[in-house]
Order: C-alpha cells, then sequence, then structure tokens
C-alpha cells in the first residue's frame, strides 16, 4: 500500500458569528482551509485538513501551508501511508518547521490508515476510552454582557467548557475591562461547567498582575497563554494564584516536555495542526500525560475533518485529565463533510467507522489546486 497521488484543495470558511475578536486588537472574518486527499494504489483514499487562524496567530498563513504542502507532498509520493512516524520523518527531512504544512499531509495518512484495516483512527491512537467528552465553547472578546450572553447560548446548545478570550489594550478599557468581561462570562456558571480565560498570549505580567487584582474572589477558571513569551510566564507563573495551562507557546515536543520539566504550567492546550498533526499530537498528549497535565484537545480552527481528528485524538485521553474539545466545525458556515460522530447529554464521542469517519463533500470542496502523482 503505497501513496500514488496526493490533491490539495483551497476552501474559505466564513466565521459563523461574523467578527472574531482576539487580544491585541486582531480581527478575523474567515479562514482558508488547506484539505489534501491522498489516494493509494490499491484505491484506499485518505483525507486531512490544516486551517490556520489567520496569519497573527501563531507563525502560519494559509499560502504558506499550501506552499509548504507543495514542498511536501512530491517527497510522500510512494511511502506506505501507515507507517505514520516514518511519514513524519521524511517531512521532518523535507521541511523544517511548518506544522501548519504537515498537519493536512500527516491526518490524511492516519484516515487512509485506519480504512485500510477497518478501525476507526482512535483505535490506532490507543483506543477510545468511550467517556463523552465535554465540547469547548470559543467566546471571542466583545462588550461583558454579549459575551455572557454567548456563554448561555453555548450553554443551551450543550456545550459544558467555555474558553472566554480577553486581552484588551489599555486604550480599549485594559485589565479592567477584561475583568468585566471574566466577571461576567463566569456569572452564570453551572455546576460541572469549566472555564477557560484566554489571553492568546496578549498579557504582559504586569497587565496580568493588574487584572488578577481587579478580579472578584472565588471565580473559579484557568489562565490560558497569558503571556506571548517563556520570559514572561516563567516570571507570572509564581504570582498567579490560577492555574495556568500553555497553548501557543507549546508547539514542539521540546515545548512540552519545558512546560512540565520546569513546572511552567498545569495543562496544555493541544491543538492538532500547532503540533503538526497526529502523530505529534500522541506525543503531546503523552508527554502531558506523564507529567500529569490536563489537556484540551482542540485545532486553530477548521471545518468538519479537523473536527474529525480532535475528536479522534481527544477520545484517548484519560478523563480525569481531559477538559474538553473544541467543536471548530460548529465556528465555520462551510461544512465539508459528514462525520460519523456520537452525541449524548454528557458529551461527544467519535463512532466506529474506520478512519476519520468522515464522507467528504466534493462538490464543497470544487477542482483541486494543485495534484501530484498520477
Amino acid at each position: 500500500m503505497r501513496i500514488a497521488r496526493i490533491e490539495l484543495y483551497a476552501v474559505d470558511l466564513p466565521y459563523a458569528g461574523g467578527t472574531y475578536r482576539l487580544s491585541g486588537g486582531r480581527t478575523y472574518t474567515s479562514f482558508e482551509a488547506a484539505i489534501v486527499r491522498i489516494v493509494c494504489d490499491d484505491g484506499t483514499e485518505g483525507w486531512g485538513e490544516s486551517t490556520p487562524f489567520g496569519s497573527t496567530y501563531i507563525a502560519a498563513h494559509p499560502a504558506g501551508t499550501r506552499a509548504g504542502i507543495a514542498v511536501l507532498a512530491p517527497a510522500l509520493l510512494g511511502a506506505d501511508p501507515r507507517r505514520v512516524e516514518r511519514v513524519w520523518d521524511t517531512m521532518e527531512r523535507t521541511l523544517v518547521g511548518h506544522h501548519d504544512a504537515r498537519t493536512a499531509l500527516d491526518v490524511a495518512c492516519w484516515d487512509a490508515f485506519g480504512r485500510s484495516v477497518g478501525l476507526p483512527v482512535s483505535a490506532l491512537l490507543g483506543g477510545s476510552t468511550d467517556v463523552p467528552m465535554p465540547v469547548i465553547s470559543s467566546i471571542h472578546a466583545g462588550d461583558p454582557e454579549e459575551m455572557r450572553a454567548r456563554v448561555a447560548d453555548h450553554r443551551a446548545r450543550g456545550y459544558r467548557a467555555h474558553s472566554i478570550k480577553i486581552g484588551a489594550l489599555d486604550v480599549e478599557g485594559g485589565p479592567a475591562l477584561d475583568a468585566e468581561r471574566i466577571t461576567a462570562s463566569l456569572a452564570d456558571r453551572e455546576r460541572g461547567e469549566y472555564f477557560v480565560v484566554d489571553a492568546n498570549g496578549g498579557l504582559t505580567p504586569e497587565t496580568a498582575l493588574r487584572l488578577l487584582r481587579l478580579l472578584p474572589p472565588r471565580l473559579d477558571f484557568v489562565l490560558e497563554a497569558p503571556c506571548a513569551t517563556w520570559r514572561e510566564t516563567r516570571s507570572l507563573r509564581p504570582r498567579c494564584p490560577y492555574p495556568i495551562v500553555v497553548d501557543e507557546l507549546g508547539q514542539t515536543d521540546g515545548d512540552i516536555a519545558l512546560a512540565a520539566g520546569e513546572d511552567l504550567a498545569d495543562g496544555i492546550g493541544l491543538k492538532v495542526s500547532k503540533a503538526g498533526g497526529l502523530t505529534p499530537g500522541r506525543r503531546h498528549r503523552d508527554v502531558a500525560r506523564s507529567a500529569g497535565l490536563t489537556i484540551s484537545v482542540q485545532d486553530t480552527v477548521g471545518s468538519s475533518l479537523a473536527y474529525a481528528a480532535i475528536l479522534h485524538l481527544g477520545a484517548t485521553v484519560p478523563p480525569r485529565l481531559l477538559r474538553g474539545v473544541l467543536n471548530c466545525e460548529d465556528m465555520v458556515t462551510v461544512h465539508v463533510a459528514g462525520l460519523d460522530v456520537r452525541v449524548t447529554a454528557d458529551g461527544v464521542l467519535p463512532g466506529d467507522t474506520p478512519g476519520l469517519g468522515a464522507t467528504v463533500d466534493r462538490e464543497v470542496l470544487g477542482a483541486p489546486v494543485q495534484v501530484w502523482g498520477g
């Protein structure tokens, strides 16, 4: 079983909420997905997706993702997609960094692997816990009461975890506005809910400390990605009364090891495309598990295929460490595939369909923008 053909598709994914606002005045209205289809010499296919969160989130952008795939794809023709670590080694030798480009190809190999042996990807990653996973909302920064209303809307739709975006510039209201956002978003907190207050690296130690001193007592949340650098995070860590979760800083195996080894965090936000796919994502899961770090499994953004990868990896995390999974499919208006997903009152689980359990709508994708192989 060898990869004989690789197709690349470019799909625009408008944000379902109009305008998404992050710290530092960053705004987004749509996202560009890079979707890959691999076809093997025995007819087995596999699908993968990588969708950067614009060009100002981490060192990735849509045109760069497609360009990176164009460098990597020819090197994978003739490879056995089931040998996922060896495929990863080939990509590492071919192109340094560019985890976003590696992701779509890596996930497509896992999908093909699962289809070829009749097993869901979660089984190949170690096996599903069969415990329904809470779904995390993504509440972009805005007016405090409007954010409170969006939390309520997601709560009514079954979301049990919420990621609250903060990081107002001083000219926008600074720490005082962020304190109001947090307080409003948590005002109606129900038993069993989990809240992440996410600055996406938009605070300095100074602004973080100002914010923390403005908060009322007894709020229950974790602080995610407060600062943009390890030095700032290390400075804030002993002075922060809340658990700290790293996200943007945790991109490589070494980053996760550093966070654990130097006790810089209590958990990680494991984003599949930030890690470079399911192959390194599996390693990040295991390092975090060995260190007792909590894990939320997400992606930068994405459509159905990105959500499928999240579900299959998330299902393999021990429930006591898993804080939730992100339904990125719900964040955009275009859905590229139907998914085999089990939805219960307690959360979600991937189904038993082989591979990612995705049935791709080729009409939504249109024609490939680039093809390698026969």
